[in-house]
């Protein structure tokens, strides 16, 4: 049907009036937002996105510092920015405020993903939470005691927990990429594997990468998080008191020497996984919601001019959040943060490094860039293949519909990807920046050769070089 244009306005004296023009000028604003924000909505809307944006951020990184401007990188992270009241301040640089303060709010967002897949997803009973978390396991054993067996020194001992990393972003971008040729459940596993990882990963920090605690300290963050179950068992459901109280846990753990990250994921196994409402109590609501909405006097198109419309759109509001677990909520609304911009930010703050074809040399004969680069490669596709294998053998676990070892092998190999979780456990672990710019290679090469392995593997298998697959 052809639309109205000007002349059929002026030539026609009903389609003049205020409503036709109001909604004609609203439809192209709409239009015209519609076509200038798509493209970011396209981007944003694919699973590989925040892997390309901190492929893109890494990689902004590497040609800053090798660009001859390295004074001014190490010096735009070393500015220090301060918060305080009464005399208390907390003083420190801007690579702090990243990887304690930032990365906390990333590591809540994985929390609230672990308690979200405990609850409902892939963790809810021992069985379908058994494969995923016996490769994750294995995928961190083998790799820590592959580093062990090339560093027994003292301080390239402490890197031992690097190579058990695995980056999730990285690696269901790369499924994302393989398309139909790999199969939605072999996604599924890869991603409860790499939560499993994650919580091990937090575990690992809380454990081994930390220095003097303060038992007091400790003890105040304890209570408040004992204050935080409570609220929810009493039924408070708005963020609110829960982001508050959660602050303060994070200013606790971080004074008790524990590192600040922990408290992220603390912090999200508080928040309250239920709703107000149920589903038929929300849906009867809305339909006598709606039913005031429609009765609610002449349609006008204008939302200003009708109060009956108004009160209904905001009791549709205030519904729809009841109906809405706070866990979902928070989780929908941070995860682009900590996607888009957490991550990509720490990959600026932290993949910079000095790279030269010396560099590159020595790298596979330093036993810390070599015990990363084998941990990462080796030790996570013999570690997740082989424990993934005795779990399904042993009858705890079984694998997932449609999927095959071959591709779970495929999928292991990519597991090798650390890269920003290995960044951030190497920057725990080495204080000397030699120690960290070698770790620093040993993640980027061990990361790129998985990826490019992994990928192949899928790709090749998925095409019937290895038989069967329900990708096909």
């Amino acid at each position: 049907m052809r639309s109205k244009t000007y002349n059929d306005i002026e030539g026609n004296p009903e389609n003049m009036n205020p409503n036709f023009l109001q909604r004609r000028i609203y439809d192209r604003g709409e239009s015209l937002g519609k076509l200038l924000a798509r493209p970011f909505y396209t981007f944003a809307s694919l699973e590989a996105a925040g892997g390309i944006l901190i492929l893109l951020a890494a990689a902004c990184a590497l040609i800053w510092v090798n660009s001859g401007l390295t004074e001014l990188y190490e010096h735009l992270w070393n500015i220090h920015a301060s918060i305080g009241v009464n005399g208390f301040v907390l003083d420190h640089s801007l690579h702090f405020w990243i990887n304690d303060g930032l990365m906390a709010v990333f590591f809540f967002v994985v929390g609230l993903e672990i308690k979200r897949e405990i609850l409902v997803g892939e963790l809810t009973s021992f069985r379908k939470a058994a494969l995923p978390v016996a490769g994750a396991v294995g995928g961190m054993v083998v790799p820590a005691l592959i580093y062990l067996a090339f560093n027994q020194a003292d301080q390239p001992v402490k890197g031992w927990g690097i190579p058990m990393a695995t980056d999730i972003a990285f690696v269901m971008g790369a499924i994302t990429l393989l398309g139909p040729r790999a199969p939605h459940s072999l996604g599924v596993f890869l991603a409860a594997l790499a939560i499993a990882d994650d919580l091990g990963a937090v575990l690992v920090i809380a454990l081994f990468y930390t220095a003097n605690i303060s038992a007091d300290h400790l003890a105040l963050a304890a209570i408040l998080l004992l204050i935080m179950v409570v609220v929810n068992f009493l039924g408070f459901r708005r963020p609110l008191p829960y982001v508050i109280l959660g602050a303060f846990v994070w200013l606790f753990v971080h004074l008790s020497g524990v590192h600040s990250t922990v408290a992220g994921v603390l912090v999200a196994m508080t928040f309250p996984a239920r709703s107000r409402y149920d589903t038929d109590t929300f849906l009867g609501r809305v339909r006598r919601v709606l039913e005031d909405f429609e009765c609610g006097g002449k349609c006008g198109y204008s939302m200003y001019t009708n109060e009956e419309h108004q009160s209904a759109v905001r009791k549709l509001e205030s519904l729809c959040v009841s109906v809405d677990p706070p866990l979902q909520r928070v989780e929908h609304l941070m995860h682009p943060w900590a996607v888009f911009l957490i991550m990509p930010l720490f990959a600026l703050a932290n993949a910079g490094v000095t790279l030269d074809w010396s560099t590159i040399k020595d790298s596979f004969q330093n036993p810390i860039s070599l015990g990363i680069m084998l941990g990462l490669f080796f030790g996570k596709q013999i570690g997740v293949t082989l424990a993934a294998w005795l779990a399904a053998r042993s009858g705890l676990a079984e694998l997932p519909r449609g999927v095959t070892f071959r591709q779970i092998y495929g999928g292991s190999v990519l597991c090798g990807i650390g890269f920003t979780m290995s960044l951030f456990i190497a920057s725990l672990a080495f204080d000397a920046s030699s120690l960290l710019d070698t770790a620093k290679v040993g993640i980027f090469v061990g990361s790129l050769v998985s990826f490019v392995v992994g990928y192949v593997i899928l790709y090749v298998g998925s095409s019937g070089a290895w038989g069967t697959s329900d990708s096909k």
